[in-house]
């Protein structure tokens, strides 16, 4: 379907379409379909651009003006790395000093269209034939670049002049996600392989990646976006300047950009290393008037440890990414943490936290949980929330008992230069960040 989608729209009589369509209204789309065959257009190419047009407004969260430009599918798009990322990426292969780039599984050419977008002459590979034409139409507005379809480990590197590779292995088979890295197309360990001929090496990998699977010598960073984590990658050589060990990128969106921040543990000079482990309060009474929510780049990348030095702090329970202290972040630590004040303790009872929510007129409730077996969707449905006040609750164990307790908090205004707070949204309705 994805060959037809993009061999209908290659046309000139499909370009010349899709180019002239109004930016995509779901309002607006029946009508604009019905017309547009009204004057003649056959029924599969309206489809595949009203398609394209409902995927370009998609991909405009992603990136930016540059999608208008480009094609897409929707699992490309899903699979795609974000333009504000993989810009971060390709500024790690220009201060290295490589002169050609390998994105060897380029999918519609995020990656490759950054890497370029620096003047890197770069080589594109996947081996489907839909993607890759994908990633010629991306990849138009650069002629150094150029998309081959083939398998990425049966490119000859080195007779094609590249020192420097950029791997992403498809990690989902039938629709699903993929955890061991030995099961990935190409295997993971075959990925790294590819440091024998080409030290300089890039591999995006899955946020959840078992740290024991790392390289030693390799550094490998997570990255989050206003708060979701989006993906890890692992680089080797020349392209981790900052030496072997684990780190979190935390970009987040202004309106003169994105903004980065990064926290690297220097303890920490083996990312295979198991992150270490901050014994627990030991019970309610030890909770601080502050609560730290960290964001999931820093809980993947097995920072928690060195957030709680910094801010003296300490977890509320055995293994839970939430923090407790007396002081509030310094402006080297807010980028990477939610802070709140406590003001109340509560039973995690469903009988007293509808009561609770009744007698305060509790009408919109933010649901933060860890370690705990609730939805908050469910919980709010539960509370039959009505009413004009608002609050925020923390679900979580508490004490070295790890006892369910409910966690009333405000937030605290953070200083940080963004159009938005701070939230890492994947803490919201969820217990654990996005895996890939």
């Amino acid at each position: 379907m994805a060959e037809n989608h993009v061999a209908l729209l290659l046309t000139p009589e499909g370009w010349e379409l899709l180019s002239s369509l109004p930016p995509y209204d779901p309002a607006e789309a029946l009508s604009l379909g019905r017309s547009l065959r009204e004057e003649g257009h056959s029924p599969a190419l309206v489809a595949a651009a009203l398609t394209q047009q409902r995927l370009r407004a998609r991909a405009s969260a992603k990136f930016g003006p540059f999608a208008q430009q480009m094609l897409f599918t929707a699992d490309g798009l899903e699979q795609a790395t974000r333009l504000a990322v993989s810009a971060h990426h390709a500024a790690r292969y220009a201060a290295a000093g490589v002169t050609k780039v390998a994105d060897l599984g380029c999918g519609i050419g995020g990656d490759a269209v950054a890497l370029a977008g620096l003047d890197l002459p770069v080589l594109a590979v996947d081996h489907d034939e839909a993607t890759a034409a994908l990633a010629t139409i991306n990849l138009m507005p650069f002629p150094h670049a150029s998309v081959e379809c083939a398998d990425a480990l049966e490119i000859d590197l080195t007779e094609r002049g590249v020192d420097a590779v950029f791997a992403d292995p498809a990690r989902r088979a039938q629709g699903r996600r993929i955890a061991d890295p030995e099961q990935w197309s190409p295997a993971l360990s075959r990925v790294l392989a590819l440091r024998k001929s080409v030290p300089a090496l890039g591999v995006k990998v899955a946020p959840g990646i078992d740290h024991a699977a790392l390289p030693p010598d390799s550094h490998t960073q997570w990255v989050s976006v206003d708060g979701d984590v989006v993906e890890a990658t692992i680089w080797c050589g020349p392209l981790a300047p900052e030496g072997p060990g684990r780190s979190a990128l935390v970009l987040r969106s202004g309106a003169d950009g994105a903004r980065a921040y990064t926290l690297t543990d220097p303890s920490c000079t083996d990312p295979s290393e198991p992150p270490v482990q901050v014994d627990p309060i030991g019970s309610p009474d030890d909770l601080g008037s502050i609560i730290h929510v960290p964001d999931g780049a820093a809980i993947r990348a097995g920072l928690v440890a060195h957030l709680c030095e910094a801010l003296g702090a300490r977890p509320v329970g055995p293994r839970i990414g939430y923090l407790t202290s007396e002081s509030l972040p310094d402006a080297a630590t807010a980028p990477f943490v939610r802070s709140f004040r406590l003001t109340e303790i509560l039973p995690l009872r469903l009988k007293s936290l509808r009561a609770r929510a009744r007698e305060l007129r509790v009408g919109s409730l933010e649901i933060l949980k860890r370690g705990v077996d609730v939805s908050p969707d469910a919980l709010r449905a539960s509370l039959r929330l009505s009413g004009q006040e608002s609050e925020t609750w923390i679900l979580t164990r508490v004490g070295d008992k790890a006892k369910g307790a409910v966690l009333v908090v405000e937030p605290i205004v953070s200083d940080l230069p963004t159009d938005s707070p701070a939230e890492p949204s994947a803490h919201r309705r969820d217990s654990a960040p996005s895996s890939d």
